[in-house]
């Protein structure tokens, strides 16, 4: 019995600790769509830290040179992740240290098979029709934000995603 205390105790602090870290360096959790334009592309990004989640939309999120967090695949090829951290640092002027990524596959294991459809169905910024052959009304945040409460999350998918690789940690 005093060895399992022992144990949820230090997974207790673990846990605190981590949160407690973001404080000082956000975790940047990425949408990558690996299938869009040849070499993958960043379709949206959200800053998670202890305060919460901000939407964060890689069309409008560059670096000194103007490379968009929706290119890092195609610009960076070779540490796309490590271009990510300069643009949160250049545009928002945090430094992730740990991004986390999901592709659709993942996305829909955890949301739900229409989450990307819901999505579509409600942004506004493409335009595009969705489900309904409906034209968006909200921001891209709100979209998503909208789609993954109307399928809820099933949180027993994330760590069988985590090993199928549909999400990925990478410490930068």
């Amino acid at each position: 019995m005093k060895k399992l205390s022992v144990v949820l105790l230090i997974i207790i602090v673990l846990v605190v600790g981590f949160m407690l870290s973001t404080l000082s360096s956000p975790v940047l959790i990425m949408a990558d769509d690996v299938e869009e334009g040849g070499g993958g592309a960043v379709d949206m990004a959200a800053k998670f830290s202890i305060t919460g989640f901000e939407w964060i939309y890689p069309g409008s999120s560059v670096n000194a040179q103007g490379q968009t967090l929706h290119n890092i695949h195609l610009d960076s090829p070779d540490d796309p992740y490590g271009a990510a951290r300069d643009i949160m640092t250049y545009t928002y002027n945090f430094t992730p240290h740990l991004i986390v990524s999901i592709n659709n596959d993942g996305a829909e294991a955890i949301f739900g098979t229409s989450i990307v459809d819901d999505i579509r169905a409600n942004d506004a910024y493409n335009g595009y029709a969705g489900n309904d052959k409906v034209q968006g009304t909200m921001s891209r945040g709100d979209a998503v934000n909208a789609a993954m409460t109307k399928n809820g999350m099933n949180v027993f998918q994330i760590p069988i995603q985590a090993l199928l690789g549909n999400i990925a940690f990478h410490f930068v």
